[in-house]
């Protein structure tokens, strides 16, 4: 394709995902007298730490059920999540490598991720790799776009993920999935689930394993170019059971654990040469696990209480020849009660204690931290009207105390027409690497802090939906890499700079999202606009690009469902250059051959887009997949 028709199908992919997003929100005039104000509204906790309907929150809260989990050509939970409105994707390569989401901007680190509310993730990196975690045990996803320190503390600033898994109710169901595709890729996964009298019980298990490409391009700029192939085998294993002694009260275990082996490039700089090497089979082997006991029951009808004992572990053992290891360890102790004064109102107090323990070949000892919380949270309707207040104090023995608070006010200027502001703080607290690490870490380095401010509004009919949010996100004390040997410590350890709170940052935009049904047609789009600046340079942030849209349809008739998914990413600075846009199209097809059965098959990056996910790394181009899928009452 020439040069000089990009821009014009740039322009022209903008304009259609823009113009259909108002011509669906246009229609809401002649529709909002048939909106259907007694629709159910999906039941979501995210937004409140408590089981809500959607439509009862102010923040803004988008839910991947399990039918668009199955229905979608994602080959992986950061593929998933990258065609919703405000995220974005840091991949180093393809399927199988290291993966960070950006939420509304921030960075990977600001992004809170937790499963079945245990917070997750490597606490020497203060992220989580998306990489390890597999599909197939997830039965929904919450994502709360914007400010959630003051429900969930620390790293929340550009929003929260939460990963729900299969909860068994009703008669025993049987699932099974299988799919093979090239470059040697398998997909093999089952579950089941169900309840009997009191019980209920779900396990899944599944495994991913690819031959892959080369991670890295031939032409990088370090020369960590090995032209072996960096594959990548994800196994995962999901265990929920719960007993209901008394009507409204349960008790209920949970253990996930999800593992990655895979392949990745990179160079050693070994003795006597000190030269760099670029042919060892680095490995990065990665354990995510997270086991929980819980008790909810309910008191009175007007008060339910929670306790949930938990402990998760992030194990990474990553290198070539010679090889480092990090574990984290936490523990996690939350005592929550929720009170209903009056119908349509909702007070919610909870405390909770974190114990967080690092294990690292590279640290002197094992460092360790603990956090005390207090969360006072309220949610209310008054006819048209809505209220959201949440406010959080947090101590915690290595940076002290912090406080966050959010505020939102929403109006129904007609039933299924929403107006909402929101404005909150938050802060992501400075990883172990940024206080332990030798050479770097400082541990007089601080949290980073918010101050955001957002409007949306929100209209659904029962068959269109649109929302459109602007937001604004000031971050100050950003902590970063300080070359200025005169604000390190006087160790000789740190003549090279050392971990400091020195940047501010400004993260602005607007969202736009639409959905539509038509007859046997399914539609579905985002478009997202970002500016995010270095305060003090007035430089693009690396890796954000400047808008990224979306654009999706589905087709079923009878026995047939098809569906094509485009997805377009902005140009991003990094490292001094500039990466092109590109754009991606995924198809794919399922046939039902009996009543629980079917057969389906996907073409991903159907045009064979070769491109750079971050500077010096390439994706794996088209490739397809063919796969049959059960899904029904035990056998």
């Amino acid at each position: 394709m020439s040069s000089t028709r990009l821009p014009v199908l740039r322009a022209r992919s903008l304009s259609i995902l823009t113009s259909f997003f108002f011509v669906v929100l246009a229609s809401a005039v002649p529709a909002l007298a048939e909106a259907q104000s007694a629709n159910l509204s999906p039941v979501v906790i995210t937004g409140s730490r408590e089981p809500t309907p959607l439509d009862r929150l102010v923040g803004d809260v988008v839910v991947i059920d399990a039918e668009r989990i199955r229905a979608s050509s994602a080959d992986s939970l950061e593929d998933l999540l990258r065609r919703e409105g405000g995220v974005q994707l840091s991949r180093n390569g393809g399927p199988g490598q290291s993966a960070g989401i950006l939420l509304r901007g921030s960075g990977a680190s600001s992004t809170l991720v937790l499963v079945d509310g245990v917070r997750i993730g490597s606490a020497t990196l203060g992220q989580v790799d998306f990489a390890a975690i597999g599909l197939a045990q997830i039965e929904r996803v919450e994502i709360l776009r914007g400010p959630g320190s003051s429900l969930y503390g620390p790293d929340a600033v550009g929003g929260v993920v939460q990963i729900i898994t299969r909860r068994g109710s009703g008669p025993l169901r049987f699932g099974a999935h299988a799919a093979f595709g090239e470059l040697g890729s398998s997909l093999v996964d089952a579950s089941v689930g169900g309840s009997n009298g009191p019980l209920d019980y779900a396990a899944s298990l599944g495994r991913e394993a690819s031959r892959g490409i080369s991670a890295i391009k031939p032409d990088d700029t370090f020369g960590d170019f090995n032209p072996d192939r960096d594959g990548f085998a994800r196994t995962n294993v999901a265990l929920r059971a719960g007993y209901a002694f008394a009507p409204a009260h349960r008790v209920g275990i949970s253990v996930v654990e999800n593992r990655l082996n895979a392949q990745y490039d990179s160079a050693e700089f070994l003795p006597p040469t000190f030269n760099a090497d670029a042919t060892p089979d680095f490995r990065n082997h990665t354990t995510t696990r997270v086991a929980a006991l819980d008790y909810r029951g309910a008191l009175s009808p007007v008060w339910v209480t929670t306790v949930q004992l938990s402990g998760q572990t992030d194990d990474a053992l990553s290198g070539g020849t010679e090889q480092s290891r990090f574990t984290t360890r936490r523990r996690q102790l939350t005592w929550q009660n929720a009170w209903q004064p009056a119908d349509g109102q909702q007070v919610i107090a909870a405390i909770e204690r974190l114990e967080e323990k690092v294990e690292a070949t590279a640290y002197l000892g094992s460092p360790r931290r603990h956090n005390t919380a207090a969360i006072l949270g309220y949610t209310g309707a008054f006819g048209a009207w809505k209220v959201q207040a949440d406010a959080r104090h947090d101590r915690n023995s290595t940076y002290g105390d912090v406080d966050t608070g959010k505020l939102g006010v929403a109006f129904d200027i007609v039933p299924g027409l929403t107006l909402r502001a929101v404005a909150g703080t938050a802060f992501r607290a400075p990883a172990f690497n940024d206080l332990y690490f030798p050479g770097y870490g400082v541990k007089t380095v601080g949290p980073e802090r918010s101050r955001s401010v957002e409007a949306g509004v929100q209209w659904k009919a029962d068959s269109s939906s649109a929302g459109a949010t602007l937001y604004r996100n000031k971050v100050r004390d950003l902590i970063a890499f300080e070359p200025d040997r005169r604000f390190c410590p006087a160790d000789p350890a740190y003549d090279f700079g050392c971990a400091r709170n020195v940047n501010r940052a400004t993260l602005q935009g607007a969202t736009l999202t639409a959905a539509h049904r038509a007859g046997a047609f399914a539609f579905r789009a985002s478009v997202d606009f970002l500016d995010a600046r270095d305060d003090a340079t007035g430089q693009r942030l690396p890796r954000r690009a400047a808008h990224q849209e979306a654009f999706g349809v589905d087709w079923t008739q009878g026995v047939w469902t098809a569906g094509a998914a485009l997805l377009r990413v902005g140009a991003r600075p990094e490292g001094g250059t500039t990466l092109p846009a590109y754009q991606i199209v995924d198809l794919q097809t399922r046939y039902r051959v009996a009543a629980n059965w079917h057969v389906e098959a996907r073409l991903l990056n159907a045009f064979d887009k070769r491109y750079e996910p971050v500077r010096d790394y390439q994706a794996i181009g088209r490739q397809g997949w063919i796969g049959i899928r059960y899904d029904g009452a035990g056998l």
